[in-house]
């Protein structure tokens, strides 16, 4: 028997391959086998701005080396992404060993080890493409939770509250 949920992300995987944003190396959930060649991933991670048609208006965004836009994840903190799974297949992370600042950039571009090997970030958040995105074309917009990177992100200062411990129905804790 076939499982929907299966099929539908393995065809994301292949739509993203066939989309030249995901090789055989980077569909692993291995760090070290995550990140792309040296040269590559200097060539392709370089963060620069474009104007771009964001929900009917235009607006500096940050896009990478090939123009596809970039994206932060709400929930995602300054020491670890949140995406992972399907999300991950439809929001693969922008990696590299050596990001650059490109033209409009005023923000800080590093790199976060975690999960999906050495990511991208702007000032502080995990950068992700979205694979329905084309050069100049922002289609992700509050999907799932994800938004457009701009010049003028703000700086993540510190990870969400954790959730407060739960209270047993008398008001009392033991």
């Amino acid at each position: 028997m076939r499982h929907p949920k299966i099929i539908i992300a393995g065809i994301a995987v292949a739509a993203v391959a066939a989309a030249g944003g995901l090789t055989a190396a980077s569909a692993s959930s291995s760090p070290a086998s995550s990140m792309p060649a040296t040269g590559q991933a200097a060539a392709m991670a370089t963060v620069r701005t474009v104007t771009a048609d964001v929900t009917g208006k235009n607006e500096t965004v940050l896009v990478n080396a090939r123009g596809l836009p970039l994206y932060y994840y709400r929930p995602d903190t300054a020491a670890r992404s949140l995406v992972s799974g399907g999300l991950l297949a439809l929001w693969p992370a922008a990696t590299s060993t050596a990001p650059t600042a490109g033209a409009g950039v005023t923000g800080n571009v590093r790199v976060l080890s975690d999960a999906h090997g050495p990511q991208v970030t702007y000032n502080g958040h995990p950068l992700y493409t979205f694979i329905d995105d084309h050069a100049g074309q922002v289609s992700g917009q509050g999907v799932s939770d994800f938004f457009v990177a701009t010049p003028g992100l703000a700086q993540i200062t510190g990870s969400p509250a954790a959730p407060a411990a739960a209270v047993p129905a008398g008001g009392y804790r033991y």
